[in-house]
């Protein structure tokens, strides 16, 4: 039975690029000299580094460990010796520096005893759970969520349907779908693993039709591998299909509520090169190490698909691809629709980078100068979450936050379908990043305040009671004072009449013996 494919607003076909690195196998990058890993690489609380300046460790071995439920560790992706636990560039929008372990490796490759679980079926989904987690594996599709989060929704959830992510519907970037033409064991083995720890009723493999080559090997793959209960797909070209929620539209046609999770219509969304690391983490016992990154770009000498250790300067990748035949316009971390533009070739590959970018002048097309809105509603039709992108960019320029948020601003995926579209060239996705980031600070600010609020009341509520508890014990021991002791006066007038009545008793005795002697 062929399953019914459903469509979702807006979206747009964009030039593909993707033949240019395609032409060549994934190739395996050396080593680098220098290894920096921040310790956060995923969505969540960062790691908290656990090794130490001049301390040697072993690929493979934890260097940050997880803080809390949302946060997943790193590991070591070569051996060497730890040369600084400092702030380092990172990819990042703003440019900024982050906590890194830095690694200067021997040379040696030696690794931890991995120990794998050959015999998972048998095993608890939590346990899968848990070493997923101990792998340090997130989302690799770009977004970076804990994947041993996914991959538990609770004890009273139905995942009624798993879909397994082969969309990679940005320009440029081919590394799932050369994933899925060479390691197609790889993928369909972690799609199983998932499966299990999911106890999903129904899977389904995804894949954009402009990819027929990772296709064929998927259903080859799923013919030696025996599962009739994993459906594979192809899904129209059409950015973003590989969204979550354009994804789960197309597949199921289901939609997924304003602010809300595919949980919540009974889905999970993975992406392939997650399913890929799940098998590695599970059957080999491997952390996430490494990963599959697309090189490529008009400067690049040789477009092609490495085997990246997580840590590996940009620098490093550019070199090994040849090198830049010309001086590129800007680098890219991601594709030209949702990618950042890099402040330094000395940023490192994280477990989120797909592609580096290296685009010539004019390679992504020249924009104009920046003109008035003419509210021609093409940033509407664009929008594939059915958004209204040009009031979203009016409440944001002026900074009513809170009227940006009653149209749906975190529904926004930013995926740059409305810039693109703009005939303005309004920069309509930095002004809704602007915006969610001011509502994220203005949430942590009125965090900090309520707290210090609720601690500035504690403490008045303490010294109030302190002073209350003070003054009774004040008032009853006063109050015991004046039951238990007279005054001096009385004192004296009590023993004055004690004396008197003492007299009295005396002579009245004296008088009664006079008497019975006569």
């Amino acid at each position: 039975m062929t399953r019914t494919l459903h469509t979702f607003h807006g979206g747009l076909h964009l030039p593909e690029h993707k033949a240019e690195s395609t032409g060549r196998p994934i190739a395996v990058a050396p080593v680098p000299r220098v290894l920096v890993i921040p310790v956060q690489q995923h969505i969540g609380q960062p790691a908290k580094p656990v090794v130490q300046v001049g301390e040697r460790v072993l690929k493979g071995q934890m260097i940050a460990q997880a803080e809390g439920y949302v946060s997943v560790p790193a590991h070591a992706s070569s051996s060497g010796v730890v040369v600084a636990v400092e702030e380092r560039p990172v990819p990042h929008p703003s440019g900024l520096n982050a906590l890194c372990v830095v690694i200067e490796t021997d040379g040696r490759d030696e690794a931890v005893d991995f120990v794998p679980m050959p015999d998972w079926l048998k095993e608890d989904p939590s346990h899968l759970r848990n070493r997923v987690r101990d792998a340090g594996i997130v989302g690799l599709g770009g977004a970076g969520f804990p994947s041993y989060v996914k991959l538990n929704p609770g004890p009273r959830t139905v995942v009624d349907t798993l879909i397994i992510n082969g969309a990679e519907c940005e320009p440029y970037i081919t590394a799932d779908d050369m994933l899925m033409r060479e390691r197609t064991d790889e993928v369909i083995g972690g799609v199983r693993i998932m499966i299990h720890a999911l106890q999903a009723r129904s899977c389904v493999i995804a894949v954009e039709d402009n990819k027929p080559e990772a296709f064929a090997a998927l259903g080859e793959a799923l013919k030696r591998s025996g599962r009739s209960d994993i459906e594979l797909v192809q899904v129209p070209t059409r950015y973003p299909t590989g969204g979550e929620k354009q994804l789960i539209k197309v597949v199921t046609g289901k939609e997924v509520p304003s602010a809300g999770l595919p949980i919540a219509i009974g889905v999970v969304v993975q992406n392939v090169a997650t399913a890929a690391a799940v098998y590695r983490a599970i059957e080999r016992g491997e952390p996430l190490i490494t990963r599959i990154v697309t090189v490529t770009g008009g400067a690049v000498a040789r477009p092609q698909n490495l085997e990246v250790r997580i840590g590996t300067p940009v620098a490093d990748l550019l070199e090994f691809a040849g090198g830049l035949k010309i001086e590129p316009e800007r680098l890219v971390l991601g594709g030209p629709m949702m990618g950042i533009t890099l402040q330094s070739r000395d940023v490192p590959i994280t477990k989120t980078a797909g592609c580096v970018l290296a685009p010539v002048a004019g390679e992504l097309g020249e924009r104009g100068p920046t003109r008035a809105c003419i509210r021609c509603g093409a940033c509407a039709e664009a929008c594939p979450m059915s958004l209204l992108p040009q009031q979203l960019y009016w409440h944001a320029r002026a900074k009513d936050f809170d009227k940006a948020q009653d149209y749906k601003l975190f529904d926004c995926i930013e995926c740059g379908c409305c810039s693109y579209v703009c005939p303005s060239n309004l920069p309509l996705v930095q002004f809704f990043r602007f915006a969610k980031t001011s509502v994220w600070a203005q949430e942590r600010e009125k965090k900090k305040a309520d707290r210090a609020r609720e601690r500035h009341e504690f403490r008045q509520a303490r010294i109030e009671a302190e002073k209350a508890e003070r003054e009774a014990r004040l008032k009853k021991k006063a109050a015991a004072d004046a039951e238990g002791a007279a005054s001096p006066d009385d004192a004296k007038k009590a023993a004055i009449q004690a004396a008197l009545e003492r007299a009295k008793a005396k002579k009245a005795a004296a008088a009664a013996a006079g008497d019975s002697e006569q």
